[in-house]
């Protein structure tokens, strides 16, 4: 089964597996003693942590290792927030961060701090100038990723960074680590182990000389006294070895991969009707990329595909656990329903990606064509001024979309739609739709003035044929 969904966790790397098994026997004692066991762990442990730290650009007393890079993350914000609470408490993110540093921050403005999010454009990226202007002089800390998590698009880091002053910035490496070299400019970096094919469980943030920090955690000796508890000496050691391993085969293997993903982004506008290709075109990772397809759901879409033997992941709206859009999709203004992210391992075939563009096309046509038979006919009426109302209360997206399009033929070009809905993804997906499909958003109203008795109409002029 081709799995093409490296950017959630790339296959265990050989060498990794290699030194975890090693590891096992050789650093399973407690590095914190003193007898012969537990220095053999401590010296796997200091040549992992000189390892990484040489592959990321820091010092090793600079690297700590964690649990995960959710929790590099919120200890590194929590950390230098707290480290620099005498400078104020404005945190400053872009709106695209992963949702470990939302949900950081959403904690830090509940408890009386400040968050500003800085917006992206259209392909997923901050603009360093408005990252900038979006300080204050009590701000503490800022954040930003090196490549987004949802579309691959890589930020500009370093160019930011040279703006900020003294103002410290943390890194969230995750996507890009093992894979491209680290931006210069950080303060402090968060990366996670499994993302590059070391094994789960394993995180890493570093933290500058000079950088003021302060742990939220209760006083603990180990890891700088960043992070508390035993660490997991074999799963550090094969972290390092497949993070070295990976890096110095990082430009043949990106050049391949790249070649890859770029059959996917022209061939998948041509071989199914009505998709977006989202994130930047350029400047990107170079192992994924994402795609929206109107009118059909992501998760059915991952489904099907999975029955057909793939694997990718969605960042589509209306997911079962939290039936909200994609935060990053929503913040592009690009369509959140029926988004796919392919990320390619290390290893991908051509042969694999061709059976991917071959299966893709039936498996959309397949998931679009009971949704468009099996709808009941939509509330239509007339409203203010000629409006065609398309009532879609109570009905989650894509369904409003898939209205639009049925209906927005039955009003002359110049014509007003309103589709009524209370499915908050439709504030996105249909002025999503409009610039897909050449049409024009006329913003939004109160579902009651077109006769809804909740929710908004979203006001949509046909365009010219």
């Amino acid at each position: 089964m081709p799995y093409f969904d490296a950017a959630s966790t790339a296959p265990l790397h050989p060498v990794a597996r290699q030194a975890l098994l090693a590891a096992l026997d050789e650093g399973w004692a407690d590095p914190a003693r003193l007898h012969r066991s537990a220095r053999q762990a401590r010296m796997l442990l200091d040549a992992a942590r000189e390892t990484v730290a040489e592959v990321l650009g820091a010092r090793a007393d600079e690297v700590s290792f964690t649990s995960s890079g959710t929790q590099a993350l919120q200890l590194g914000l929590l950390g230098a927030l707290r480290g620099h609470r005498r400078r104020g408490a404005h945190l400053v993110h872009s709106a695209v961060e992963h949702s470990a540093v939302l949900h950081t921050a959403e904690r830090w403005e509940a408890d009386g701090g400040a968050v500003t999010a800085v917006p992206v454009d259209r392909h997923g990226r901050v603009s360093a100038g408005e990252f900038a202007a979006a300080l204050r002089p009590d701000t503490a800390l800022a954040v930003l990723q090196s490549a987004n998590h949802e579309v691959g698009t890589l930020q500009p880091v370093t160019e930011t960074a040279a703006l900020l002053g003294d103002v410290p910035l943390l890194v969230d490496a995750a996507q890009s680590a093992g894979r491209l070299p680290v931006p210069a400019g950080w303060s402090l970096l968060a990366a996670s182990a499994h993302k590059w094919g070391g094994p789960a469980g394993v995180g890493v943030l570093a933290v500058r000389k000079g950088v003021r920090y302060s742990s939220p955690l209760p006083a603990d000796d180990r890891e700088g006294g960043r992070v508390p508890g035993f660490p997991n000496v074999p799963a550090i050691v094969a972290a390092a070895a497949s993070l070295r391993a990976v890096r110095a085969g990082a430009e043949a293997e990106n050049a391949r991969l790249r070649a890859l993903v770029d059959l996917i982004r022209h061939r998948v506008p041509e071989l199914v009707p009505a998709v977006e290709v989202v994130g930047d075109p350029e400047r990107r990772l170079p192992h994924l990329v994402t795609f929206s397809c109107l009118y059909v759901d992501g998760e059915v879409l991952l489904t099907e595909l999975d029955r057909a033997g793939f694997a990718v992941s969605s960042g589509s709206s209306c997911t079962s656990s939290t039936l909200t859009p994609s935060h990053v999709l929503a913040a592009m203004g690009v369509l959140t329903e029926g988004n796919l992210r392919v990320s390619l391992p290390a290893g991908t075939t051509r042969a694999e990606v061709d059976a991917f563009l071959d299966v893709l096309p039936r498996v959309v046509a397949d998931v679009r064509a009971p949704l468009g038979l099996d709808l009941p006919a939509p509330g239509s009426a007339t409203g203010p001024a000629g409006a065609l109302v398309l009532d879609t209360l109570g009905r989650r997206c894509p369904i409003p979309v898939i209205e639009l399009a049925k209906h927005i033929g039955e009003v002359d070009p110049g014509g007003l739609v309103a589709v009524l809905s209370d499915d908050e993804a439709a504030r996105h997906d249909i002025p999503a739709w409009c610039g897909m499909c050449g049409h024009t958003y006329a913003g939004e109203a109160s579902a009651t003035e077109y006769g809804g008795t909740r929710g908004t109409a979203y006001l949509v002029i046909r365009g010219l044929d």
